[in-house]
């Protein structure tokens, strides 16, 4: 039984920063990849940022330079500091992860987070 709660959205200011955090709990065996996602109103779902279980970072375009993932191993946490937010990265952000938990498989399956609404007004 794992889960994934995010936490941390909010109400921000342009220019504003904010950090989300994700946590996981369940009996988990191995960590893989960690990610977060968000969607806009209107738009697919995508991807913001990635992290790899070699700590290696891949993000958006759109956010690159102002974002920063990171991940906590022990606490089988990832978080998102948001700095300098622009109004178009409203959206609901999720967390997803995959790691391979009692029940399996091996390589590991995708756990999502329900979301965080994150608004950038001024």
């Amino acid at each position: 039984q794992v889960q994934l709660v995010e936490s941390g959205g909010g109400l921000v200011q342009p220019g504003g920063s904010l950090r989300l955090s994700c946590a996981a709990s369940g009996t988990i065996f191995r960590i893989n990849a960690m990610g977060w996602y968000r969607q806009a109103p209107g738009k697919q779902r995508e991807l913001v940022a990635i992290i790899t279980s070699r700590n290696s970072t891949n993000y958006a375009d759109s956010v690159k330079g102002r974002f920063t993932i990171s991940r906590d191993n022990a606490k089988i946490t990832v978080d998102l500091q948001m700095n300098s937010l622009k109004p178009e990265d409203t959206a609901v952000y999720y967390c997803k992860m995959n790691l391979v938990a009692r029940i399996g498989p091996w390589d590991g399956m995708e756990y999502w987070g329900k979301g965080t609404l994150v608004t950038v007004s001024s």
